[in-house]
């Protein structure tokens, strides 16, 4: 998340993550950015004042593969620390990130909270594939802005796009999706279809796989003996969010608030 949004012209001010991995990660691309580790140490005095606060809370508790547990759970109980921290710093706009079983087991509690600390909210689930990614992960983004900011409607221009795009009859992004089904990996470049995807200049085409897509790891699957890191890597990568949806909502708050 911290990458797209700085695609989209912000800057970060300062990351919190408790994963001795990913803050590894983190400190190698953002050296000179502040970290911090538990959240619970936290303390908004510390961290400063910003205008987005960004993150997403761990879903075990609220996704679709766990025991369900909810807002009431250990890991996604967390969310309370987020809360916190929003509370402390007061910023303008919040993102808050998470899987789609947020919808049926937890929703309602954040929305509450917000509206408790005076936020208004609206939400959307956006997927991957819809922004190029060759993979759907379809994630809750929620974003909350506080009472009297003119910001409405910022994910709602998804919905819209999306319908001008099917109307026109060009692909609407995760349509696509069936396409990937069946498809022969031992001649990525030339035989895949391609697909066309809005941008800033218009629609542009790209190959689901191949020369000028997006690199991948090496072919080790599910195998992870013998690889340094890979159960580190693998975890990470599930934790983390494409950085083109990411910069695709920042991108739309930074517009919002010039307009």
């Amino acid at each position: 998340m911290d990458l797209g949004l700085e695609r989209a012209g912000m800057v970060c001010k300062f990351q919190v993550e408790i994963d001795p991995f990913c803050r590894k990660v983190l400190a190698k691309h953002w050296p000179e950015v502040p970290r911090y580790g538990d959240i619970r140490d936290v303390t908004g005095e510390q961290l400063g004042h910003v205008d987005v606060m960004a993150g997403g809370f761990p879903c075990q508790d609220v996704s679709e593969a766990g025991k369900r547990k909810g807002m009431e759970g250990e890991r996604s109980g967390l969310w309370c620390e987020y809360k916190r921290l929003i509370c402390d710093i007061r910023p303008r706009i919040v993102i808050v990130e998470n899987v789609t079983g947020l919808l049926c087991s937890g929703i309602g509690d954040v929305l509450r909270d917000l509206a408790q600390i005076g936020f208004d909210a609206e939400w959307e689930v956006l997927p991957a594939a819809a922004f190029g990614a060759p993979q759907l992960r379809e994630r809750v983004f929620l974003v909350a802005y506080a009472r009297g900011e003119r910001l409405q409607g910022i994910l709602q221009t998804w919905t819209a796009e999306r319908a001008i795009r099917r109307s026109s009859g060009e692909p609407s992004g995760v349509d696509e999706m069936p396409m990937l089904r069946g498809l022969s990996m031992s001649d990525p470049y030339e035989s895949c279809p391609r697909l066309r995807l809005p941008s800033a200049g218009g629609v542009v085409e790209r190959p689901l796989y191949g020369e000028g897509w997006w690199a991948t790891g090496p072919s080790v699957f599910r195998v992870a003996a013998r690889v340094p890191g890979r159960v580190d890597q693998l975890r990470a990568f599930g934790n983390a969010v494409v950085p083109q949806v990411a910069q695709w909502i920042g991108e739309r708050i930074i517009n919002a608030d010039n307009y």
